[in-house]
Protein backbone atom coordinates (compact mmCIF):
# COMPACT_ATOMS: atom_id res chain seq x y z
CA UNK A 1 0.00 0.00 0.00
CA UNK A 2 1.37 3.25 -1.35
CA UNK A 3 0.32 6.34 0.88
CA UNK A 4 1.88 9.98 -0.61
CA UNK A 5 1.32 13.43 1.05
CA UNK A 6 2.10 16.64 -0.88
CA UNK A 7 2.06 20.00 0.04
CA UNK A 8 0.77 21.26 -3.72
CA UNK A 9 0.73 25.27 -3.23
CA UNK A 10 -2.07 25.46 -4.79
CA UNK A 11 -3.81 22.57 -6.51
CA UNK A 12 -5.01 24.35 -9.61
CA UNK A 13 -1.86 25.68 -10.17
CA UNK A 14 -0.51 21.81 -10.19
CA UNK A 15 -3.06 20.80 -12.21
CA UNK A 16 -2.49 23.42 -14.50
CA UNK A 17 0.77 22.93 -14.98
CA UNK A 18 0.29 19.37 -16.05
CA UNK A 19 2.63 18.66 -13.08
CA UNK A 20 -0.66 16.84 -10.67
CA UNK A 21 -1.36 14.94 -13.99
CA UNK A 22 1.73 13.22 -14.47
CA UNK A 23 2.69 12.51 -11.28
CA UNK A 24 -1.02 10.66 -10.52
CA UNK A 25 0.18 8.63 -13.81
CA UNK A 26 3.62 7.56 -12.62
CA UNK A 27 2.98 7.30 -8.91
CA UNK A 28 -0.79 5.67 -8.97
CA UNK A 29 -0.67 6.44 -4.68
CA UNK A 30 -3.42 4.17 -2.73
CA UNK A 31 -3.80 6.94 -0.85
CA UNK A 32 -3.06 10.78 -1.36
CA UNK A 33 -3.21 13.76 1.24
CA UNK A 34 -2.74 17.03 -0.21
CA UNK A 35 -2.21 20.24 2.11
CA UNK A 36 -2.36 23.96 1.01
CA UNK A 37 -4.60 23.06 -1.77
CA UNK A 38 -6.08 26.41 -2.13
CA UNK A 39 -9.52 25.47 -3.49
CA UNK A 40 -12.97 23.83 -2.49
CA UNK A 41 -14.08 21.05 -4.20
CA UNK A 42 -15.28 21.24 -7.87
CA UNK A 43 -13.42 23.98 -7.91
CA UNK A 44 -10.39 22.14 -9.38
CA UNK A 45 -10.38 20.09 -12.85
CA UNK A 46 -9.48 16.57 -11.08
CA UNK A 47 -10.85 13.27 -12.96
CA UNK A 48 -9.78 10.57 -10.89
CA UNK A 49 -12.41 7.76 -11.38
CA UNK A 50 -10.96 5.38 -9.11
CA UNK A 51 -10.53 7.39 -5.78
CA UNK A 52 -12.92 8.76 -3.29
CA UNK A 53 -11.94 12.63 -2.87
CA UNK A 54 -12.67 14.42 0.54
CA UNK A 55 -11.98 17.77 1.22
CA UNK A 56 -12.00 20.16 3.91
CA UNK A 57 -11.56 23.50 2.57
CA UNK A 58 -10.96 27.06 4.08
CA UNK A 59 -13.42 29.10 4.45
CA UNK A 60 -10.99 31.86 3.46
CA UNK A 61 -10.86 31.82 -0.53
CA UNK A 62 -7.95 30.46 -1.98
CA UNK A 63 -6.46 29.94 1.24
CA UNK A 64 -5.13 26.56 3.11
CA UNK A 65 -6.97 23.43 2.85
CA UNK A 66 -6.49 19.88 2.87
CA UNK A 67 -7.38 16.89 0.82
CA UNK A 68 -7.38 13.01 0.87
CA UNK A 69 -8.01 10.81 -2.51
CA UNK A 70 -8.07 7.39 -1.50
CA UNK A 71 -8.67 4.10 -4.07
CA UNK A 72 -10.48 2.42 -0.84
CA UNK A 73 -13.46 4.13 0.57
CA UNK A 74 -12.62 4.89 4.29
CA UNK A 75 -15.03 3.84 7.20
CA UNK A 76 -15.59 6.92 8.05
CA UNK A 77 -13.98 10.76 7.61
CA UNK A 78 -13.47 13.37 10.28
CA UNK A 79 -12.66 16.84 9.41
CA UNK A 80 -11.30 18.94 11.90
CA UNK A 81 -10.63 18.91 15.80
CA UNK A 82 -13.57 17.46 18.12
CA UNK A 83 -15.49 20.40 19.85
CA UNK A 84 -13.95 19.52 23.38
CA UNK A 85 -10.14 19.67 21.72
CA UNK A 86 -11.22 22.92 20.54
CA UNK A 87 -12.39 24.29 23.40
CA UNK A 88 -9.46 22.78 26.09
CA UNK A 89 -6.95 24.56 23.94
CA UNK A 90 -8.98 27.95 23.48
CA UNK A 91 -8.28 27.53 19.41
CA UNK A 92 -9.82 30.84 18.00
CA UNK A 93 -9.34 33.34 15.95
CA UNK A 94 -5.62 34.77 16.80
CA UNK A 95 -5.96 38.30 14.29
CA UNK A 96 -4.33 35.96 11.79
CA UNK A 97 -7.82 33.88 11.49
CA UNK A 98 -9.20 31.36 13.35
CA UNK A 99 -7.38 28.04 12.52
CA UNK A 100 -10.64 25.48 12.89
CA UNK A 101 -11.68 27.72 10.06
CA UNK A 102 -8.92 27.38 7.82
CA UNK A 103 -9.65 23.06 6.26
CA UNK A 104 -6.39 22.32 8.22
CA UNK A 105 -6.63 18.60 9.35
CA UNK A 106 -8.50 15.59 7.77
CA UNK A 107 -8.92 12.01 9.81
CA UNK A 108 -10.13 8.89 7.54
CA UNK A 109 -10.43 5.66 9.09
CA UNK A 110 -9.56 2.33 7.57
CA UNK A 111 -9.89 -1.22 8.52
CA UNK A 112 -6.63 -1.41 10.38
CA UNK A 113 -5.57 2.23 11.00
CA UNK A 114 -6.43 6.19 10.92
CA UNK A 115 -4.59 8.34 8.03
CA UNK A 116 -4.82 11.90 9.07
CA UNK A 117 -3.47 15.07 7.60
CA UNK A 118 -2.27 18.05 8.40
CA UNK A 119 -1.14 21.52 7.53
CA UNK A 120 0.28 22.70 10.78
CA UNK A 121 -0.16 26.84 11.06
CA UNK A 122 3.10 28.54 10.19
CA UNK A 123 4.75 30.50 13.03
CA UNK A 124 5.36 33.85 10.91
CA UNK A 125 8.78 35.31 9.99
CA UNK A 126 8.48 37.82 13.08
CA UNK A 127 7.18 34.58 15.19
CA UNK A 128 3.78 36.23 15.51
CA UNK A 129 1.73 33.13 15.12
CA UNK A 130 4.58 31.21 18.00
CA UNK A 131 2.14 31.66 21.15
CA UNK A 132 -0.80 29.82 19.15
CA UNK A 133 2.17 26.78 17.80
CA UNK A 134 3.27 25.94 20.59
CA UNK A 135 0.78 26.38 23.57
CA UNK A 136 -2.51 25.60 20.99
CA UNK A 137 -2.08 24.01 17.64
CA UNK A 138 0.18 21.46 18.24
CA UNK A 139 -0.84 19.94 21.93
CA UNK A 140 -4.20 19.91 20.29
CA UNK A 141 -3.14 17.96 17.10
CA UNK A 142 -1.50 15.53 19.67
CA UNK A 143 -4.36 15.37 21.78
CA UNK A 144 -6.41 14.73 18.28
CA UNK A 145 -4.28 11.86 17.10
CA UNK A 146 -3.58 10.14 20.32
CA UNK A 147 -7.58 10.10 20.89
CA UNK A 148 -8.13 8.55 17.50
CA UNK A 149 -4.89 5.94 18.34
CA UNK A 150 -7.45 4.56 21.18
CA UNK A 151 -9.33 2.94 18.68
CA UNK A 152 -6.69 2.16 16.03
CA UNK A 153 -3.19 2.65 14.89
CA UNK A 154 -2.33 6.28 13.72
CA UNK A 155 -0.39 7.19 10.45
CA UNK A 156 -0.83 10.94 10.46
CA UNK A 157 1.39 12.87 7.54
CA UNK A 158 1.61 16.65 6.15
CA UNK A 159 3.67 19.91 6.02
CA UNK A 160 4.16 20.09 9.63
CA UNK A 161 6.45 23.59 9.11
CA UNK A 162 9.03 22.57 11.55
CA UNK A 163 12.61 20.99 10.53
CA UNK A 164 12.88 18.49 13.61
CA UNK A 165 16.60 17.74 13.61
CA UNK A 166 19.88 19.63 12.63
CA UNK A 167 20.13 17.16 9.40
CA UNK A 168 16.53 18.13 8.20
CA UNK A 169 17.33 21.70 6.91
CA UNK A 170 20.74 22.81 4.96
CA UNK A 171 21.90 26.15 7.34
CA UNK A 172 21.05 24.93 10.86
CA UNK A 173 22.89 26.86 12.75
CA UNK A 174 21.67 30.68 11.26
CA UNK A 175 18.41 29.02 11.48
CA UNK A 176 18.21 28.33 15.17
CA UNK A 177 15.62 30.16 17.06
CA UNK A 178 14.10 31.52 13.49
CA UNK A 179 10.66 30.14 12.13
CA UNK A 180 10.55 26.61 11.48
CA UNK A 181 13.27 25.65 13.42
CA UNK A 182 12.81 27.12 16.77
CA UNK A 183 12.73 25.68 20.12
CA UNK A 184 8.85 25.77 20.41
CA UNK A 185 8.34 24.04 17.48
CA UNK A 186 10.67 21.47 17.60
CA UNK A 187 9.54 20.60 20.74
CA UNK A 188 5.66 20.13 19.60
CA UNK A 189 7.78 17.41 16.97
CA UNK A 190 9.41 16.09 20.37
CA UNK A 191 5.73 15.79 22.04
CA UNK A 192 5.43 13.48 19.43
CA UNK A 193 7.68 11.20 19.37
CA UNK A 194 7.17 10.50 23.27
CA UNK A 195 3.53 9.92 23.05
CA UNK A 196 4.88 6.98 20.48
CA UNK A 197 4.60 8.17 17.26
CA UNK A 198 7.78 7.94 15.21
CA UNK A 199 9.13 10.08 12.37
CA UNK A 200 8.91 6.79 9.44
CA UNK A 201 11.70 8.71 7.15
CA UNK A 202 14.56 9.28 9.94
CA UNK A 203 14.05 5.58 11.22
CA UNK A 204 14.36 4.02 7.70
CA UNK A 205 16.97 6.49 6.78
CA UNK A 206 18.78 7.62 10.32
CA UNK A 207 22.14 9.30 8.61
CA UNK A 208 20.81 11.05 5.25
CA UNK A 209 21.60 14.10 4.52
CA UNK A 210 20.63 16.72 2.24
CA UNK A 211 16.72 15.21 2.11
CA UNK A 212 14.16 17.94 1.56
CA UNK A 213 10.86 18.76 0.76
CA UNK A 214 10.70 22.36 1.20
CA UNK A 215 13.03 24.69 -0.90
CA UNK A 216 12.68 28.74 -1.05
CA UNK A 217 12.00 30.40 -4.39
CA UNK A 218 15.12 32.75 -3.84
CA UNK A 219 18.59 32.26 -4.83
CA UNK A 220 18.08 29.06 -6.76
CA UNK A 221 17.66 27.27 -3.88
CA UNK A 222 15.62 24.00 -5.46
CA UNK A 223 18.51 23.84 -8.10
CA UNK A 224 21.24 23.60 -5.28
CA UNK A 225 19.56 21.65 -2.57
CA UNK A 226 19.15 24.07 -0.73
CA UNK A 227 16.19 23.14 1.45
CA UNK A 228 14.29 21.72 4.62
CA UNK A 229 12.64 19.05 5.43
CA UNK A 230 9.64 20.02 7.14
CA UNK A 231 7.25 17.49 5.38
CA UNK A 232 6.70 13.82 6.92
CA UNK A 233 5.07 10.52 7.47
CA UNK A 234 4.65 9.70 11.53
CA UNK A 235 2.97 6.59 12.09
CA UNK A 236 2.10 4.54 15.69
CA UNK A 237 4.47 2.43 17.14
CA UNK A 238 2.34 -0.52 16.19
CA UNK A 239 2.85 0.29 12.82
CA UNK A 240 6.81 -0.02 13.15
CA UNK A 241 7.00 -3.42 11.39
CA UNK A 242 4.87 -2.78 8.64
CA UNK A 243 6.26 0.57 7.26
CA UNK A 244 8.65 -0.93 4.59
CA UNK A 245 9.65 1.83 2.73
CA UNK A 246 9.67 5.79 3.05
CA UNK A 247 10.96 7.75 0.56
CA UNK A 248 11.24 11.88 -0.78
CA UNK A 249 10.16 12.51 -4.17
CA UNK A 250 12.39 15.81 -5.10
CA UNK A 251 12.05 15.10 -8.88
CA UNK A 252 8.53 15.74 -8.72
CA UNK A 253 8.04 19.44 -9.50
CA UNK A 254 4.77 21.60 -9.54
CA UNK A 255 4.97 23.54 -5.86
CA UNK A 256 8.26 24.61 -3.63
CA UNK A 257 7.20 21.47 -1.60
CA UNK A 258 8.05 17.69 -2.78
CA UNK A 259 6.10 14.49 -2.22
CA UNK A 260 6.84 12.32 0.92
CA UNK A 261 5.61 9.05 0.68
CA UNK A 262 5.61 5.54 2.56
CA UNK A 263 4.81 1.67 2.25
CA UNK A 264 2.86 -0.39 4.09
CA UNK A 265 2.88 -3.87 3.85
Amino acid sequence: MKLYSWNVNGIRAVINKGAFQAFMAEHQPDVLCLQETKAKEGQAEIDLPDYHEYWNSAEKAGYSGTAIFSKEKPLQVINGFADDIVAKYSLGDDGYGDPNQEGRVISAEFDDFWIVTVYTPNTKNDLSRLTLRHTQWDPAFLEHVTTLEKTKPVLFCGDLNVAHKEIDLANPKPNIGKHGFTHEERAGFDAFEAAGFFDTFRTLHPGKEAAYTWWTHWANARARNIGWRIDYWLASSQLKDRIVAAHIHPEVMGSDHCPVSIELS
